[in-house]
């Protein structure tokens, strides 16, 4: 039975990713703004519920290594995993003036994340300070967003969403959200099962178990849309999704209980590094190849090799 949820899930991820994709890109027509910027706020924030879920029940449960080793875990899969899968399976470019804003907000959230964590507490304030910050981002970014706006490149599926009433793009985003939640909660639920048989550690269960199956909705949706050619999501999905990780993921957690951060700095190293890596590939490369891509995929194996 176990073997058969991975199955499933694994199906519901990939079919709840392209519909995803789909009304992702036809709401970025809709409003007026770029498929970066869908990716960075709605694909971004619909796709880390798995991870605010997690956190929560965690905090809760008073198990902060997975509270706090999901999203430092999860933000070093979203971009050694599921970027790296993205731009293997097609090179990502990148708008660098665009990122110039998404850059510094990435920056400054993993910041704040490293700084609570040294911390060693996330109370109610910093909680809220937290939440703060990303909602003066969304607003920010849809605003400069709506000046910057240029053309967008549609394939034919989803020109023929955009013809289709104003609210179908929406009802298909939040179906493709549904549907890839759906997914990593029976792959979830069954890798965790499959990890305390083999006896691994709670921390351990959180940095790697929890975080990569909390990102399977960000690597459904970036390496569907990489086959899609929409680099826009692929790419603003992981960006997106680290930032929500960093200040709302937590931020949102320690309103409602304070988190007791454990000690995890090599984690934090390696999350730091690839955070690095990813502002520094985008703002002076301006894309990811195929090789990177690897590149990427193997030093994630590392990671993951290393821990266990």
């Amino acid at each position: 039975m176990v073997y058969l949820g991975l199955i499933a899930g694994l199906c519901l991820l990939i079919y709840g990713g392209n519909t995803l994709v789909n009304g992702s890109v036809a709401v970025a027509t809709r409003m007026g703004v770029s498929p970066l910027l869908v990716g960075l706020v709605l694909v971004g924030f619909g796709t880390s519920t798995p991870e605010l879920v997690a956190s929560l029940i965690s905090a809760f449960e008073k198990a902060e290594g997975i509270a706090v080793g999901n999203v430092v875990g999860s933000n070093i899969a979203n971009i050694l995993l599921v970027l790296g899968a993205a731009a293997v399976i097609r090179p990502i470019q990148i708008d660098k003036n665009s990122f110039k804003r998404d850059g510094f907000f990435l920056i400054l959230a993993t910041a704040v994340l490293v700084g609570v964590a040294l911390w060693g507490i996330i109370g109610h304030f910093v909680g809220m300070m937290m939440v703060a910050v990303l909602l003066f981002y969304i607003v920010y970014s849809y605003r400069t967003d709506r000046l910057q706006q240029k053309e967008i490149s549609l394939d034919v599926s989803i020109d023929s969403i955009k013809n289709k009433p104003t609210v179908v793009p929406f009802l298909l985003t939040a179906l493709g959200i549904a549907l890839t939640l759906l997914g990593a909660k029976l792959l979830v639920d069954n890798a965790i099962i499959l990890a305390q048989n083999w006896g691994v550690s709670q921390t351990v269960i959180g940095l790697t178990v929890v975080a990569v199956g909390t990102s399977l909705p960000e690597l459904a949706a970036s390496v569907i849309s990489s086959f899609k050619k929409q680099n826009g999501v692929a790419f603003g999905n992981v960006v997106g999704s680290n930032i929500y990780n960093a200040l709302f993921i937590l931020g949102v957690t320690a309103l409602f209980v304070p988190i007791q951060v454990p000690p995890m700095t090599f984690d934090l190293v390696v999350m730091v590094l690839s955070t690095l890596a990813l502002t520094g590939i985008a703002f002076f490369r301006g894309s990811f190849s195929r090789g990177i891509g690897l590149c990427f995929l193997g030093l994630y194996v590392g990671y993951v090799f290393y821990l266990f």
